[in-house]
Parts: C-alpha cells; sequence; structure tokens
C-alpha cells in the first residue's frame, strides 16, 4: 500500500476477511423505498416522490402576514362638521393683540389685521425662553467655558427667539439692526425691532452678532443659508472667513 495514500476502497478479499459486505444499488434502493413506506404512510408513489429534485425532509408552516389596516382619518366635510380647526375667539391671537391694540388706537374704529401690527414686548419671554435653552445647551454659560465651544452649539441651535444686531452688511442700511429673530428661512431672517416693525434680513453678505450672559458670538449669515432642520444635522469645519 502506498503510503501516501489516505483513503481507498477496500477490495473484495479485504472486504470477505473483515466480515463487511457491500451493498448493491438495489439493496439500497429496496432499503429506502420500505424506510419511506413505514415512516411516511400517507406516501402513495413513491418513485414519483423520490424523483423530485428537491426532497423536504421536514414541514414548514408558512407564516400568515397580517395586513395592516392604516386608521382612516376625516374627510374634509367630516372636519367641518365636528368643527376641528375652529379656535374661540377668546383663544385667537387676534383678539389678544387687538385687546392691546385697542388701548393704543385714538378713536375707536374696527380692527383689521392692517390695524394689528407687531409688538416686540409680546415676544420677550420668548427671547426668555430662548436665553434658558442655549444655557440648557451648553451645560451653564460659565467664565471657564471656552468660546469656541459655546460658537459650534449656538451655531446647530434654534435661533427663534435670539436677540441679534447686524454687526455687518454690504447694505449699509442693515448695519445696527436689533431684535428677536421671529423666523428664519433658508435665506432670511424675519426680526422684529424695539420699534415693534418687522424687518426681512438677508443672510446673504451679512454678519449678525448673538450676545448672552457676557458671551458674544458673531455668526457669518453666508454660512448659515440652510434651514433650521438642516443646521442641526450639518459639521461645520474651522476654516477662516473672507471679511466683508
Amino acid at each position: 500500500m502506498e503510503k501516501n495514500v489516505i483513503y481507498q476502497k477496500l477490495s473484495p478479499s479485504e472486504s470477505r476477511d473483515l466480515g463487511l459486505e457491500a451493498q448493491s444499488s438495489q439493496k439500497s434502493e429496496a432499503f429506502v423505498k420500505s424506510f419511506l413506506r413505514r415512516c411516511v404512510p400517507s406516501l402513495e408513489n413513491v418513485d414519483e416522490f423520490l424523483g423530485r429534485k428537491a426532497l423536504a425532509l421536514e414541514h414548514e408552516q408558512k407564516k400568515k402576514t397580517r395586513k395592516r389596516h392604516k386608521a382612516k382619518g376625516f374627510t374634509a366635510k367630516e372636519r367641518r362638521e365636528l368643527k376641528l380647526f375652529r379656535i374661540n375667539p377668546d383663544q385667537q391671537r387676534w383678539s389678544m393683540c387687538a385687546e392691546s391694540c385697542a388701548r393704543d388706537l385714538p378713536s375707536p374704529r374696527p380692527l383689521t389685521s392692517a390695524l394689528l401690527p407687531y409688538r416686540y414686548h409680546m415676544y420677550l419671554p420668548l427671547h426668555q425662553l430662548w436665553k434658558q435653552y442655549i444655557r440648557d445647551l451648553c451645560n451653564g454659560l460659565r467664565p471657564g467655558t471656552q468660546t469656541q465651544t459655546i460658537q459650534s452649539k449656538i451655531l446647530k441651535a434654534d435661533l427663534h427667539g435670539a436677540a441679534v444686531t447686524v454687526f455687518k452688511s454690504k447694505c449699509p442700511s442693515y448695519v445696527g439692526l436689533a431684535g428677536i429673530i421671529l423666523q428664519e428661512s433658508k435665506h432670511v431672517f424675519k426680526i422684529i425691532t424695539e420699534e415693534d416693525k418687522l424687518k426681512v434680513v438677508p443672510k446673504l453678505n451679512c454678519v449678525f452678532s448673538v450676545e448672552i450672559d457676557g458671551f458674544i458670538t458673531y455668526l457669518y449669515g453666508s454660512k448659515l443659508q440652510m434651514r433650521a432642520s438642516e443646521r442641526s444635522a450639518k459639521k461645520f469645519k474651522a476654516k477662516g472667513s473672507i471679511d466683508l
């Protein structure tokens, strides 16, 4: 026997000496058929069953998928009948603003939306909420806090309610404009000034300063031309900005 051979078939003489009997293909086939008839009594045609390409040893039940029925909402007609969007007059912002405007008007006359200007003092509580929001975001504005850390967090923070001042601008009429941000869009800030005037200031070519508890941060509007939700997920890189 060769040394490099690991496995080889036994010769007939060796099988006889060891008492082993090699089964023929007919005996093997007969054993399989008898085994299937004994284990699977319901099987009628064994040859057809064995002729299949795939033999399933276990029967798996298919999982029933339940169809999720979406909750059906109200139609427009049903909303009108249920009066879902009807707000009581005493709970409307128009009525609250009308009370303050009625005291300022010299003669009693009907109040319309044109006679209801924006009031700066109405948004001072919003500014106080924003200041508390920034303090919680920065874990307290302490003197030892790094200015770069505060600036990076204010860049991603929501600026609705922030008191800002236009520090620099290519348009001289915007410089020095200060107020509270009421609305931020992709390209502009809507600011209410102390003179109760609503100003629309573009972000492009403007530098805004934000002061809170002695910390002053400068925001380059050209780098903020995105929505507030997009800015919160953006990674700002520390790059030098060209002065206006």
